[in-house]
């Protein structure tokens, strides 16, 4: 995903210095983490699509793409995880550790 990441409309105006860009950076991470998670979701449908298909057309009776399908799935809601429901880290534990990197030079 190629965006201009540059200075824009209301980024640093004096009142609220790196305000907006701050945000508007947080919302292309955001957004970048979203595509990237489809473009994953999409590849384990295709994927597993084909190993399905593989598996009706040579008649084999036990069901191995479940094998792939699940290891894949755990890594699959992993990703979700990280992209749906893990918060921003405050500010408060932002500084608590680089504080604890700094002491353990």
């Amino acid at each position: 995903m190629d965006v201009d990441l540059g200075k824009g409309a209301g980024a640093g105006d004096g009142m609220h210095p790196g305000g907006d860009a701050a945000l508007r950076m947080r919302a292309l991470e955001s957004l970048k983490k979203k595509a990237d998670f489809r473009t994953h979701l999409l590849m384990y449908v295709l994927v597993n699509g084909l190993l399905v298909l593989i598996w009706a057309m040579t008649g084999a009776s036990f069901f191995w793409p479940a094998f792939p399908m699940g290891g894949w799935a755990i890594g699959l809601i992993a990703h979700a995880w990280e992209v749906y429901w893990t918060r921003t880290p405050t500010e408060a534990q932002v500084a608590r550790e680089m504080n604890r990197l700094r002491g353990a030079r």
